[in-house]
């Protein structure tokens, strides 16, 4: 009997997978991220799934000697180690589309709630406070779009920008010149859209090239005021030159999904009691800059969640296992 063992799932999560994993299974859930301090509890899993707060590197890995596949309910795959996994012949099978309309959707969101000070309005009236004074916003109908990253993702935000009148410059190191002319946008350098774009948008996966893509060396090429959006990975951005530009006015305000130190913040309430590290510490207190802002809004890495989306994670996932187990693998990012 093949065991399976999930992490980082929710009850609703669990009753999905049960139904659509009915057979002979030996089938176990566990709400904490996998990682090297519970290896112990995958020990004799033959399938893991995973979410993006595991951390399966080789040490993690290692430790799990009957392990044949692993199917993260992501898209990206950073938080594993492929070549230690190729290496084990171990498959790691990915969810490559699941969000594109939900996570553009949610960065339009963040956009109009920046754009409109909706957020300091819903604060204000809260405290029953009915004054419009500062809460002047800005159309973004003929605003331009600076979109990083034209993939399923960003193509969908690119819909979206001309259905509300706007202007989008993209960059993207692969070009789809039919795209861009069915869609009306146009390529650009990166230093070019920096500079131009009154709104900038990340959509490109996460690698050693795109670490830090914009970083203290080319934030001062950015158009003075731009908002900034990253719904995509913390990573994209140096949290140096993020704090720079919200501190000096190059950026008018961000509005961000993720951001480095997220899962070590996840636990905040438990630092009195426990030692942490230097990293978790300084991820809260950076945090904890960035929430004192009035410019910038934070949601905790939710522009994939709606109820659809995770369905289609779900089933994906589910799909990926079932491939694998009839010896026919789909979705697979590390072995030929």
């Amino acid at each position: 009997m093949l065991k399976l063992s999930f992490y980082e799932v929710t009850d609703t999560d669990k009753r999905f997978l049960r139904k659509a994993l009915k057979g002979n299974y030996a089938i176990e859930f566990h709400n904490e991220p996998l990682t090297d301090k519970n290896a112990s509890t995958a020990k004799q899993a033959d399938i893991v799934s995973v979410f993006i707060y595991s951390v399966l590197d080789k040490r993690t890995i290692s430790r799990l000697p009957r392990l044949k596949c692993i199917a993260t309910r992501s898209t990206g795959f950073n938080h594993i180690d492929l070549k230690y996994a190729a290496a084990r012949k171990i498959a790691v099978c990915n969810v490559p589309y699941y969000g594109e309309n939900t996570v553009a959707e949610h960065t339009f969101g963040l956009i109009l709630a920046l754009s409109r000070n909706i957020h300091k309005a819903y604060v204000r009236t809260s405290h029953n406070n009915f004054s419009p004074e500062g809460l002047e916003g800005w159309d973004i109908r003929g605003k331009t779009l600076g979109v990083i990253g034209a993939g399923s993702i960003g193509s969908h935000v690119i819909k979206i920008a001309k259905g509300f009148g706007m202007n989008v410059l993209t960059f993207d190191v692969h070009r789809n010149h039919f795209m861009e002319e069915v869609l009306g946008f146009k390529y650009s350098s990166l230093d070019y859209l920096l500079a131009h774009a009154d709104i900038i948008s990340l959509h490109c996966p996460y690698s050693r090239a795109t670490h830090h893509l914009i970083n203290m060396t080319n934030i001062d090429h950015v158009k003075r005021g731009a908002l900034f959006i990253n719904t995509a990975r913390a990573q994209l951005i140096e949290p140096a030159a993020l704090h720079h530009a919200l501190e000096t006015g190059i950026f008018g305000g961000a509005g961000l999904d993720v951001f480095e130190g997220e899962d070590l913040v996840k636990e905040e309430n438990q630092m009195l009691t426990r030692n942490v590290s230097v990293d978790h510490m300084r991820a809260v207190l950076e945090k904890n800059i960035l929430m004192n802002r009035e410019n910038v809004i934070i949601t905790p890495h939710i522009a994939f969640d709606s109820v659809e989306a995770v369905e289609r994670i779900l089933q994906t996932t589910v799909d990926n296992i079932k491939a694998f187990i009839a010896k026919s693998p789909t979705n697979v990012v590390n072995l030929d």
